[in-house]
């Protein structure tokens, strides 16, 4: 029995026992030869005299014991061989267990545990010898895409093809590893006084990774967001070089991918706020913190108030309005986008109920919606719930949503529609604009991205596109909504060219629920004002009775 460090008693283990059976197996050999040398001196001698001399034969019994003995020594050799076998056996598999320890087993790179270990002592080695360590984070853009278009042996071909480009671009003396998925380190030493040499080096990893790949006669395209920091500025260990570098590597792809970016300290402020606003988000949805605002759609031609783009804002309780370019992409990023697009939704609608049967609203839908096959149902149960007619409602998709999956888009769109929910394709022009998409979903409307309407004055290039998808909306029986109308000349303009709804600050910024329902009271689209009338009459009529 043996004791175990957590003091629980339990059978010798088999590594603890074969020390004591090799011993054993040892001894017996050892004895086993001491025997064969006497024993054999003997049956010689015996036998030698036996021959020359005539004297009495070899004893019997010392002839058994001399074979028993070659037995015995036979049986200690095969013992030895097939130890020695175990212990190279042994040592390989022990070898090859430290090897899968400490690389990762696709690249050889060193894993993030052996990178950590081996950076700790470069670390070191740059205090003492007046010199600077620089780490290289790198995130691989698009990869998934491979990998979900191609399969995984692809992908890992693609990882391998990679890591030598990384290998070969690193001085002589570097650390690379790869922390698994499509992230990768590397880290060497370099002279403080000359960052440039880093720079050098990481560029040349941009652009050498954005060049197509060549894998099992497929060419592939991906390119590469590198963070880098260095050991001199407000790095006290490796942990927080790391730390440091993995922020800068996330700045590069927030800033567009396939860059690089060095570390500074207003990436953590910055980084620490998106936390806050994180957690303030999660426990903002359910509390309704996140809130519908509503900006005027508005017929061109007529003037007349048609509906509203519902719009998102947060009213933060101690941070004030906060607008959406500052949280939505927190929402999409973090999947908390569904919860609070259907929240805004049974607010909006169930704000705009009694409105004027007329006013549409319109709800802008996120391209991570679209990946989910229930969407269709989970917005017909928001409309059923608050009786909200579907009639009055038109989902605005952008074109780029379209890609990932438009067969799933198509599906979706289709169960929308058969409620008779009207459908418009979103920021139209500044995706591929493709003729296909406009095909191959069944659209009520194009919208005008506003970075063109709002141009339109003063680039004839933006005129020009505005021109274009207006005409292409006539010819395809598509009415159009210009986004960004913010002067009465491009009013103007655009009702010349025939389109047919606009929206901007033009009309008046976008409003709350209360500034929009006074809004629609002093022009009496209200249907509750008629109903309140009436309700009043009775009560006074009630109180004379």
């Amino acid at each position: 029995m043996t004791v175990d460090s957590r003091g629980e008693t339990g059978d010798a283990s088999p590594a603890a026992v074969r020390p004591r059976r090799e011993m054993l197996s040892g001894a017996i050999t050892v004895a086993s030869i001491l025997l064969f040398v006497g024993t054999g001196s003997s049956v010689l001698s015996a036998t030698l005299r036996h021959y020359f001399n005539g004297g009495a034969g070899t004893d019997k019994s010392l002839v058994i014991a001399l074979l028993l003995n070659v037995a015995l020594i036979l049986f200690g050799w095969l013992r030895h061989r097939e130890l020695a076998k175990e212990v190279t056996v042994r040592t390989a598999a022990e070898e090859r267990a430290q090897m899968l320890a400490a690389r990762d087993p696709l690249t050889g790179f060193l894993n993030r545990r052996s990178l950590a270990e081996e950076g700790a002592a470069m670390f070191v080695r740059a205090q003492t010898r007046n010199k600077a360590m620089a780490l290289l984070m790198l995130d691989l853009d698009h990869f998934k895409m491979v990998n979900d278009m191609h399969g995984h042996a692809i992908g890992d071909a693609l990882l391998q093809q990679v890591a030598l480009e990384i290998a070969a671009a690193m001085p002589g003396v570097a650390l690379t590893a790869r922390f698994g998925g499509d992230e990768f380190a590397c880290a060497f030493l370099f002279d403080a006084a000359h960052p440039a040499t880093v720079e050098r080096i990481a560029e040349k990893l941009v652009s050498q990774l954005a060049q197509p790949f060549r894998v099992e006669g497929l060419q592939l395209h991906i390119s590469v967001s590198v963070g880098i920091a260095r050991s001199d500025f407000d790095c006290p260990s490796i942990d927080a070089l790391m730390r440091s570098a993995d922020i800068a590597m996330y700045a590069a792809k927030n800033s567009g991918r396939n860059r690089l970016a060095w570390f500074d300290l207003s990436m953590e402020r910055e980084l620490q706020a998106r936390n806050e606003l994180e957690v303030g988000l999660r426990n903002a949805i359910p509390r309704e913190e996140i809130v519908p605002y509503f900006e005027q759609q508005i017929e061109l031609q007529s003037g007349r108030l048609s509906g509203f783009e519902v719009l998102a804002r947060w009213e933060h309780p101690t941070r004030g309005l906060i607008v959406p370019d500052k949280f939505i992409p927190i929402a999409e990023e973090t999947g908390l986008i569904a919860d609070l697009s259907l929240s805004l939704m049974r607010q909006a609608f169930l704000a705009a109920k009694d409105w004027d049967a007329e006013l549409s609203l319109s709800v802008n839908i996120s391209p991570c919606q679209l990946r989910d096959a229930w969407l269709a149902q989970k917005i017909i149960k928001v409309l059923t719930e608050t009786g909200f007619p579907p009639s009055r409602l038109e989902i605005e998709i952008t074109e780029t949503a379209l890609f990932d999956n438009l067969p799933l888009a198509q599906s979706i769109v289709g169960s929308l529609k058969n409620q008779g929910i009207r459908l418009a394709l979103d920021d139209f022009g500044t995706g591929y604009s493709s003729l296909a998409h406009l095909r191959a979903l069944p659209f009520d409307r194009i919208k005008i991205d506003k970075s063109f309407i709002m141009s339109m004055n003063e680039n004839s290039e933006s005129a020009a596109i505005v021109t274009a998808i207006t005409r292409l909306g006539d010819s395809l029986n598509l009415p159009i909504t210009a986004e960004g109308v913010e002067d009465v000349r491009i009013e103007e303009r655009l009702r010349a060219l025939g389109c047919g709804k606009g929206q901007g600050y033009l009309y008046g910024r976008p409003t709350s629920i209360a500034n929009t329902r006074r809004m629609l009271a002093e022009r009496r689209m209200l249907h509750v004002v008629a109903s309140e009338s009436v309700e009043s009459d009775s009560t006074d009529t009630r109180r004379a009775g």
